[in-house]
C-alpha cells in the first residue's frame, strides 16, 4: 500500500516573513501605505501621555489598519477582529503581531468620534490626488440599517409608561402564581427560574421609568411627539421593504466618475429631507459650480428646492409624482410583487371588506358630464364651489333609478338611496391648483421631466446603489453594532473610508510603493 508524507493543518510554527504577506496591488497594501505615508494622526498621538510613566500603548496607526482591514473583509465585532489578529497571517503582518484584545479594539473605535471626519477628509484628498473625483455629478441617497437596539423598547412617553406598568403587573402575576402553588406544595425546581424572571421584569420596568424621568419627549418640526427608544434614544423606527426596523438612515454623497463617497453621515429618522443640505455642505470642498446634485423624492421639499435656487446649485431632485408623469412607467404595476396573502389576515368566516369606488375610478368627460364605472351618465349643474383652503370643486350626480338597478351598487353606494330623493351616487372632482411656472419646485419638475433631465437623473441609481451594495453585501454591514449617533456615525464613516480605499487599491494606488500621478 502506498505511503505518503504526513500533513499537519494545525501547526503554528511556520517560516513566514510578515512583510511579504502584504501583497502589492491588494487592499491591505494600499491601506498600509496610505496610513503610514498619507494620513496625519498627530491628534490620535496626543491622546497618550505615557512617554515617561505608564504602560506602552498600541500604536493608533496599527489599530486603524486593523479595523479598516477587518471591515473590508466583513469582520464587524471586536471579538472576531481579535481572533483574526491572533490567527490570520495578513492581520498579524499588518499589525506587526501586536494582537490587541477585543476591549482595546472596541475602545479605539468608540474614541474615534472626534477624529473620524478629519481622517475621512484625508482619504478624500488622496482620492482627489489620484484623479478619482470627477465633480460632474454627486448622487445623494441613504440606506436604512438596524441598530443595536430593541424596537420593543420604543414608543412615546405615554406608551413607555404603560409598558413599565405592564411589566410590573406581569411580575406580580408570576409572584402570585408562585405563592398559590406553594400552598399546594413546594416546587424547588421552579423557584430560581421564577425569581430570575421576576427580577428581570422589575429591572426593565425601573430602567424604563428612570429613562422617562431623565429624558424629555422628542418632538418633530411640527411640535408632534416622536417615538423614542430606551436602549438607543438617537435611533428611530423605520419602515423598510423587510418590515419595520429600529435603526439609522446612513447617508452618502457619491461622485459619478469612480463612485467615490465624498460625504457621509447618519440620521436617526426615516425622513431624509433634513439631510439634503447638510450632505451638500459636507461635499462643498469637492463640489464645483457645474457639479450636478441628484437625489430621490425622499429629499424633496419646497424649502430645499428654494435653497438650491437661492445658492445657484444645479440639482435634479425628484418629487413624489415624477414616475406618474413619466410614460415609461405606465406599465410598472404589472411587474410589482403580488401582496402577501397573510398581510390582510382576518378571522375565519369574516366577510372581506368591500373596496368602494373612488373618484379616480370615474371618467370626467367635460364640465357637466361624467361616466361612472358601470358606464352610466352622471351630470353636474355646472356650479363651482370653493373650500375654506381655496380649492375649487364640482359635484356630479347619478340618477337614482340607475343606481338601484346597477350591479355594481354594492361597490359604489354606502347605503340604499333615500326614497323619492331622485339622486344616486355623487362624486366630487377637485380642480388642480394653478401652477406657478416661476416657482422653484415647478421649475424643478419641468427640468427633471425634460429629455435631458431624465437622461441625467437616470445616472443617479447607477452611481449610488452599487456603493450601498458593496458595503452591505460584500462588506457584510447588515447591522450597526454601536449605540448613539456619534458612535454609529463613526462606524459608517469607517466603512465609507474602506470603500474609498478599495477604489484606490483597484486604481493601482501605491502598487509600486509610490503614489501615481494625477490622472488628467
Amino acid at each position: 500500500m502506498a505511503r505518503y508524507k504526513p500533513q499537519d493543518r494545525h501547526s503554528l510554527l511556520l517560516p513566514v516573513v510578515l512583510s511579504e504577506q502584504i501583497v502589492p496591488g491588494s487592499f491591505a497594501f494600499a491601506l498600509d501605505y496610505l496610513v503610514d505615508n498619507e494620513l496625519k494622526l498627530s491628534a490620535l498621538d496626543a491622546q497618550f501621555k505615557n512617554d515617561e510613566v505608564g504602560a506602552s500603548a498600541y500604536d493608533p496607526r496599527v489599530m486603524l489598519k486593523i479595523v479598516l482591514l477587518a471591515y473590508s473583509q466583513g469582520l464587524i465585532s471586536s471579538r472576531s477582529i481579535e481572533t483574526a489578529c491572533q490567527r490570520n497571517v495578513q492581520f498579524i503582518a499588518i499589525s506587526g503581531d501586536s494582537q490587541p484584545s477585543h476591549s482595546h479594539i472596541a475602545k479605539f473605535v468608540a474614541k474615534l468620534s472626534d477624529q473620524i471626519k478629519p481622517l475621512f477628509s484625508q482619504v478624500l484628498i488622496t482620492c482627489d490626488a489620484q484623479g478619482l473625483i470627477g465633480r460632474d455629478m454627486f448622487a445623494i441617497d441613504g440606506v436604512k440599517l438596524p441598530s443595536n437596539a430593541s424596537k420593543e423598547r420604543s414608543g412615546t412617553h405615554q406608551e413607555l409608561r404603560h409598558r413599565a406598568d405592564r411589566l410590573d403587573k406581569a411580575a406580580d402575576k408570576i409572584l402570585a402564581l408562585h405563592q398559590a402553588k406553594d400552598k399546594q406544595g413546594p416546587d424547588e425546581a421552579l423557584e430560581p427560574e421564577r425569581q430570575a424572571r421576576i427580577e428581570a421584569l422589575r429591572q426593565e420596568a425601573a430602567r424604563t421609568r428612570e429613562f422617562l424621568a431623565s429624558n424629555s419627549p422628542r418632538q418633530n418640526r411640527k411640535g408632534q411627539e416622536l417615538k423614542t427608544n430606551v436602549t438607543d434614544p438617537d435611533s428611530a423606527k423605520m419602515a423598510t421593504s423587510k418590515g419595520v426596523i429600529q435603526g439609522y438612515a446612513a447617508q452618502a454623497a457619491v461622485d459619478s466618475a469612480h463612485q467615490i463617497i465624498v460625504a457621509a453621515d447618519v440620521i436617526g429618522s426615516g425622513s431624509e429631507q433634513a439631510m439634503l443640505l447638510p450632505m451638500i455642505a459636507q461635499s462643498q470642498p469637492y463640489r464645483e459650480d457645474h457639479t450636478l446634485i441628484t437625489a430621490d423624492a425622499g429629499y424633496h421639499s419646497d424649502a430645499n428646492v428654494q435653497h438650491l435656487k437661492n445658492h445657484n446649485i444645479p440639482a435634479l431632485i425628484a418629487d413624489n409624482q415624477m414616475r406618474s408623469r413619466d410614460e415609461r412607467f405606465e406599465s410598472q404595476t404589472k411587474y410589482k410583487d403580488k401582496p402577501d396573502p397573510l398581510y390582510d389576515k382576518q378571522a375565519t368566516g369574516e366577510p372581506k371588506p368591500i373596496k368602494r369606488f373612488q373618484p379616480r375610478d370615474f371618467r370626467f368627460v367635460d364640465a357637466n358630464t361624467a361616466i361612472c364605472p358601470a358606464g352610466k351618465l352622471m351630470t353636474s349643474p355646472g356650479s363651482i364651489h370653493t373650500t375654506s383652503t381655496g380649492l375649487r370643486y364640482q359635484t356630479y350626480t347619478a340618477r337614482e333609478v340607475d343606481c338601484k338597478a346597477c350591479r355594481l351598487s354594492g361597490q359604489c353606494l354606502k347605503g340604499i338611496p333615500k326614497p323619492n330623493d331622485g339622486r344616486g351616487r355623487q362624486v366630487t372632482r377637485f380642480e388642480s391648483k394653478a401652477k406657478d411656472p416661476t416657482h422653484p419646485s415647478e421649475r424643478m419638475r419641468q427640468a427633471i421631466d425634460s429629455p435631458r433631465g431624465r437622461q441625467l437623473y437616470s445616472q443617479r441609481i447607477g452611481t449610488v446603489e452599487p456603493v450601498f451594495g458593496n458595503i452591505r453585501h460584500n462588506k457584510c454591514l447588515t447591522r450597526l453594532n454601536h449605540r448613539g449617533r456619534a458612535k454609529v456615525n463613526t462606524q459608517w464613516n469607517l466603512y465609507c473610508m474602506v470603500h474609498n480605499i478599495e477604489k484606490l487599491a483597484n486604481n493601482g494606488y501605491a502598487s509600486q510603493g509610490i503614489s501615481r500621478p494625477r490622472v488628467a
